[in-house]
């Protein structure tokens, strides 16, 4: 029965599913059509709101770019490479490599999701090279399932951004003022229903990709040669500038300027994780793992370019951010609300103080689905969800992280941010979508639990 409808949920996305920058253009229009008679706003006025959303994420893109080019890179880099290859030839069954993957791409997203989105689809090449009997587009969706634990981990951009103090951060400033302090970690990435969480994805994500693994002629194979790379560069340098730009001692001197500064910060009293710190973090280890400037430089490069349908479609993403938070007062011939406060709203309605952190969470991935960005979900939702959660009386930390699981869970079958994972495997969108909207229905389950007995036990 499970595989029957994982079989039909594959065959109705490899159909009906277009190419992601396709995707987001039906949203624009869709947002567009049904903001106007639920905000009372005309078409000149939507087409303003989504102008001036075009370019508002322009620094979160940069940190979000960077998060993804600093994890690709480092984990290209020949230590990573080594450790892969070890770990891909433990499997000996399908099963194996299916549940090695998961737990990889799992760990390594929730230390930081751009290096997870690439190491998990590296991982599936490098068991897919080995010849063993793998569904090629399951191993490499089972990878990216591993993207579902990202915001509850270290570079979860809303839990990052509450924890920046408020003079420093637009993120609390975006939850409309009600944040006046800081949220610590320890309240949001490291509080018991968020390991609850994660945890149970450590568990549940193996059983359930595993479970999906087709049979007999089902099963999908590449040819290992067809994942053949470029052999890895060796530095040789015969010139003065060819020897400045293999220098280790230049290296060596931005290692120990970057370690130094993250020790300064990491000993602070007043120390807090957040986005820049985690791409500090990340940019060191890249260059003490790459060794030599110019390697480090070209892995860069080569990195970059898996971020370029990223950076096309975010100001296509911000402009539906535009249109979802775009407001007409009630005097000018509107409704006075946004078409993101009108789904907010309608959840918050049917809230209770216990019941408030899962429809959050339900909320959330509905408008996830118009702005795929953890922090243009944030800046559209927490001046609507924060004020409401307090007015509850729920916990601040508690009704951020519904918030940002809700960003996560419907990443599943979000195109946007597969796409460094499926450049990485050569694959498309439709290729993977189908076993991922599994995973969507199954976690979701999981998630819901868990916010329903925070709220319990919180305020039952």
């Amino acid at each position: 029965m499970f595989k029957k409808i994982t079989n039909a949920s594959v065959t109705l996305v490899q159909r009906f599913l277009p190419d992601p920058f396709i995707f987001c253009i039906i949203l624009t229009i869709i947002t567009f059509v049904a903001a106007m008679p639920l905000t009372g706003q005309g078409p000149l006025t939507m087409v303003m709101h989504w102008g001036n959303g075009v370019w508002v994420l322009l620094t979160f893109s940069m940190q979000m770019a960077l998060v993804l080019v600093l994890g690709s890179a480092m984990a290209n880099s020949p230590p990573m490479k080594k450790l892969l290859k070890t770990l891909a030839s433990i499997p000996k069954t399908a099963g194996q490599a299916i549940v090695l993957t998961t737990i990889v791409s799992l760990i390594a997203c929730w230390l930081n999701w751009g290096f997870g989105l690439i190491v998990g689809a590296l991982i599936a090449k490098e068991i897919s090279k080995t010849g063993l009997k793998v569904d090629y587009p399951l191993i490499i969706a089972s990878a990216y399932t591993g993207f579902l634990i990202w915001h509850g981990g270290f570079s979860g951009s809303i839990p990052l951004g509450i924890a920046t103090a408020p003079a420093a951060g637009a993120a609390v400033a975006n939850t409309g003022g009600v944040l006046t302090e800081a949220v610590s970690t320890n309240q949001t990435i490291f509080a018991w229903w968020n390991l609850l969480i994660c945890g149970g994805l450590f568990i549940l994500l193996p059983i359930i990709n595993t479970a999906m693994h087709p049979k007999g002629n089902d099963i999908k194979l590449i040819n290992p040669a067809l994942l053949t790379e470029e052999p890895e560069q060796v530095f040789s340098a015969k010139t003065p500038a060819e020897k400045l730009e293999g220098s280790r001692v230049l290296q060596w001197i931005m290692i120990v300027l970057a370690v130094v500064y993250l020790v300064r910060r990491f000993t602070s009293p007043r120390f807090s994780l957040d986005l820049n710190i985690v791409n500090l973090i990340f940019l060191t280890l890249g260059m003490i793992f790459y060794g030599r400037p110019i390697l480090y430089v070209r892995a860069i490069a080569k990195a970059a370019k898996e971020a370029g349908p990223i950076l096309l479609q975010f100001p296509f993403y911000a402009g539906i951010q535009g249109l979802m938070v775009g407001v007409t007062a009630a005097a000018a011939g509107g409704t006075g609300l946004s078409l993101a406060a009108v789904i907010s709203n309608a959840f918050v309605s049917v809230s209770t103080q216990i019941t408030f952190p899962l429809f959050s969470f339900l909320s959330a991935g509905i408008v996830n689905f118009f702005v795929p960005s953890g922090g243009g979900q944030w800046s559209v939702q927490g001046p609507i969800m924060m004020p409401a959660g307090l007015a509850l009386g729920v916990d601040p930390a508690l009704s951020a992280m519904s918030i940002a699981w809700g960003d996560a869970w419907t990443n599943m079958i979000q195109p946007f941010w597969a796409l460094p994972a499926l450049g990485v495997a050569g694959l498309g969108a439709r290729n993977i979508m189908g076993y991922c909207l599994m995973a969507l229905l199954v976690s979701g389950i999981l998630i819901c639990t868990g916010m329903l007995c925070a709220g319990f036990v919180l305020y039952g």
